[in-house]
This record gives C-alpha cells, sequence and structure tokens, in this order.
C-alpha cells in the first residue's frame, strides 16, 4: 500500500502519521525536477524527512529527458532518498496546456526519453512511475506508457484510472488497471481511484489482480485508514474507529508537527486549517467551534478549541465516502497540435513544470 503524493498534504508530519497504521510506502510531495536541480531552498525543504522514515520516497515531476536525469542522479548520489517515482498523472489545465503531467505520455516517443533517463541515472534506486489512462476516452495512452515503462526498466506502475478529462470526478475505472496488469505482467502493478475504506482496497485487488494499492484522497484527515488497510490485506475484520477525542489527540500531533516542519508557528496553524473540516466530517460539532479550530493562530488556541470538542462522541456512521476535491473538466488545455502526432517528441519549456498536484 502506498501514500499517494499530494501537493500541500504529504510532508513529513502528515507521512509520520500515516507511517505509524502500518507498513507501506509513504511519499513527499510532488517534486519538480528543475527546481531540484537549482537547489531551490523551497524545495530542498520539501524533500527533508522525518529520521523514522524508511524507506525514503521521492516522487518527481519533469518534462525534460536531460533535466530528469540530473534530478535522479543527484538523488542517487547524494543519498537524498532510496526510491524515486515519476509523475505522469498530474491533469491540472496549466500543466496539460504546456505538454506536461497527464498530457505527456501521448508523446510516446518523449515518454521514452525520460524513462530512459531516469533508469540510467539511479544507480541502485528503483525507479517507478504514475499515470492516469489518457488524455480522454478518445486519446487513451496507459497500455502504451506501460509496455513503454517496462522496456525502459521501470520497476513498477501505478495507474490512476482516470483520464485527465476526468479529474477527479466521475468513477474510477477499474476495470483498466486488470487490462495494464494483463499487458504487463512482468513488473507489480498498483491501482489508484476511489478506495474510501480498506474493503474498497479489497475489491479492487479481488477484481483486478493488481499487485497493490496506491490511497490518495482517501486518507485525508484519517491517517488511521493505512492501519484499516493492513489489518484488511492481513484478513482481519478490525478496523479503526476513533471517538472525537482520538482524532482530536491526532489533530494536535499534526498540528505540532507542521510547527517543526514550518518552523514559524503562525505558518504552520495557516497550512493546517485545510485540514480540519477532513478530520472533523460526520462528527457533530457546532459551526462556531469548527470556525475556531480553523482560524487558529497558535498551538494553544488549537489546543483550546480541541479541549471544547466532545471527546466521548463514537466516530460517525456513513464516513467512507469521497474527500477532498471532485469534479470533471469540460475539456482538457493542450498545446495547439498535441494530439497531431503521437510520435513526436517535442521537449515542453519550463513553464509545463508545476507543483500543484500528484494527479
Amino acid at each position: 500500500m502506498v501514500l499517494a503524493p499530494m501537493a500541500g498534504i504529504t510532508n513529513a508530519p502528515f507521512r509520520v502519521l500515516c507511517r505509524e497504521q502500518g507498513a507501506g510506502l509513504f511519499v513527499c510531495e510532488m517534486i519538480t525536477t528543475r527546481a531540484l536541480v537549482e537547489r531551490n531552498p523551497k524545495t530542498m525543504r520539501m524533500i527533508r524527512f522525518d529520521e523514522s522514515e524508511k524507506p525514503r520516497s521521492i516522487q518527481l515531476y519533469g518534462v525534460d529527458p536531460a533535466v530528469v536525469g540530473r534530478a535522479v542522479r543527484m538523488i542517487a548520489e547524494e543519498d537524498l532518498a532510496d526510491h524515486v517515482d515519476l509523475n505522469f498523472g498530474c491533469p491540472v489545465p496549466k500543466v496539460t496546456r504546456r505538454g506536461g503531467g497527464s498530457a505527456l505520455p501521448y508523446k510516446r516517443n518523449l515518454l521514452r526519453r525520460i524513462l530512459r533517463e531516469a533508469v540510467a541515472n539511479a544507480g541502485p534506486l528503483p525507479v517507478t512511475m504514475k499515470m492516469r489512462k489518457g488524455i480522454d476516452d478518445d486519446h487513451l495512452t496507459y497500455l502504451d506508457a506501460g509496455r513503454i515503462a517496462v522496456e525502459e526498466g521501470v520497476a513498477a506502475i501505478a495507474l490512476h484510472a482516470r483520464t485527465a478529462k476526468q479529474h477527479y470526478g466521475g468513477v474510477a475505472d477499474w476495470e483498466a488497471i486488470a487490462r495494464l496488469k494483463e499487458a504487463v505482467p512482468e513488473i507489480p502493478v498498483l491501482g489508484n481511484g476511489d478506495i474510501w475504506c480498506a474493503d474498497d482496497a479489497l475489491r479492487m485487488v479481488a477484481r483486478t489482480g493488481c499487485d497493490g494499492v496506491v490511497v490518495g484522497r482517501g486518507c485525508l484527515g484519517r491517517p488511521w485508514l493505512f492501519k484499516d488497510l493492513q489489518n484488511a490485506f492481513d484478513g482481519s475484520p478490525e478496523r479503526a474507529r476513533p471517538t472525537l477525542g482520538e482524532v482530536a489527540g491526532v489533530m494536535a500531533r499534526h498540528a505540532e508537527g507542521l510547527t517543526g516542519c514550518f518552523d514559524i508557528e503562525r505558518y504552520a496553524l495557516a497550512d493546517f486549517r485545510k485540514h480540519v473540516g477532513w478530520y472533523l466530517k460526520g462528527f457533530t460539532v457546532g459551526s462556531e467551534l469548527r470556525r475556531e479550530l480553523a482560524t487558529a493562530e497558535s498551538l494553544d488556541g488549537l489546543r483550546a478549541g480541541l479541549a471544547r470538542l466532545e471527546h466521548d462522541q463514537p466516530w460517525p456512521p456513513n464516513t467512507d465516502t469521497p474527500r477532498g476535491k471532485s469534479g470533471e473538466r469540460a475539456k482538457v488545455l493542450l498545446p495547439d497540435g498535441w494530439l497531431d502526432d503521437p510520435w513526436d517528441c517535442p521537449v515542453p519549456d519550463g513553464d509545463a513544470e508545476s507543483d500543484i498536484s500528484g494527479g
């Protein structure tokens, strides 16, 4: 089981909370290759790992084969991580309109060049990739991309079973995961999409034959989902059902961890605000108290608000439902002429790199 990289979410404090729940691979926020090789200070802070994190996993996003190769070589030579994942799943318009993210695999030869450079420069580190089905239902790329990945020495593939056009809306096409597994039996295939509870993961594996699961939005405000996944794959029916008081304890630890990560307390609390609604989803909490928790400017203020919660309140039913952003795009923005020839090999400019989303 893998924690999907999510921009602004999967920093070290959140990864530690998830890792405590069960064994797996917990990937840092998506890192742009150009920013890494240029040693951008913000990027260098983003790749800091807690001393408890083993193995250390970095997801890279890049569009230029040479720059991707330099970034991977830097990670290997400087011992910055133990595993490199390459992102080809970002559906954000400002990325796809320049040929990056989930638009890039349509250019088969460019994809091949990027994968070849990454594997060649990785040394002993395994290189994996994450992708989507394609641009839209008329321009699917995942089967071709899977074969290219095998041929270039990629160690495993994760498929988010949506197209770029679907963005985060609609229903994930688990049958596509099954088709990819059949097409690339040489390497592990991981499934991603619509895993909101441990039983969803079991159903995905049973239906598709995939070798593991990648969980993104399902664990927002719910790091103990990884405990549920561990129990499910071990054959145990036990599921985590924390009380509101136990959730409050995790919220406090999360905010405290972010304070260490951001160094400045008010910045950490501002970053924590987006997590409050996810943690409290389904619980009965008054609007005034919710607002107080979401706007706390200090750890003491947050702790005071958490102390006012009804700590004995049990885990609410019917909360294994979608979390985070959703919705489908009317169309995918692409560079002019991008769909004319799937085999030409234009290298998008540096503006195609963005740290918005892991896809």
